[in-house]
């Protein structure tokens, strides 16, 4: 009992420790709240990227398979001259959109690329897709990918 301290002695330090690490540790739950909301942010972005990559790869795979099955009315086949401007659309396939652009350089045809053997009268026909798709909230990112097609023909006008 001689330990004891009376009463009217204690000023409370121990209750303004305890407050202070009540403090400190919801300070720390905060930020690791706040820090894992980023992390699910950050998954979710990533994954929303993702799926519009793949729904895009798919789509370009349906717009070239929907104007090869045209056979002979293919845009595929369109000339420079046939396109007005640079680019002519295609079909918009889901949120996907397309168009075609010739890349011969005026009426000459091109030497077809990566050939082991060279033939004569052989050339290209050298077109490119571009599509985009638009993904996100608020749809405010898009993505776009260019494929190159090179369509082997007779030609007398082969240029190189």
């Amino acid at each position: 009992m001689a330990n004891l301290k009376p009463v009217a002695k204690q000023q409370g330090v121990v209750l303004i420790v305890a407050l202070i690490m009540v403090v400190a540790v919801s300070g720390i739950a905060v930020t690791l709240m706040s820090s894992s909301s980023i992390d699910i942010k950050i998954t979710n972005a990533a994954f929303e990227r993702e799926e519009a990559e793949n729904i895009l790869m798919g789509n370009v795979q349906r717009v070239i398979a929907v104007e090869a099955a045209k056979d002979g009315t293919s845009k595929l086949l369109y000339t420079k001259e046939q396109i007005p401007g640079d680019a002519i659309a295609l079909e918009t396939i889901g949120q996907t959109e397309s168009e075609l652009s010739n890349l011969n350089d005026g009426a000459m045809d091109l030497p077809c690329p990566r050939d082991y053997d060279y033939t004569a009268g052989i050339a290209c026909n050298m077109v490119q897709i571009n599509s985009t798709i638009t993904y996100g909230s608020k749809s405010k990112h898009t993505i776009t990918v260019t494929t190159g097609i090179a369509q082997q023909m007779a030609s007398l006008n082969t240029g190189g």
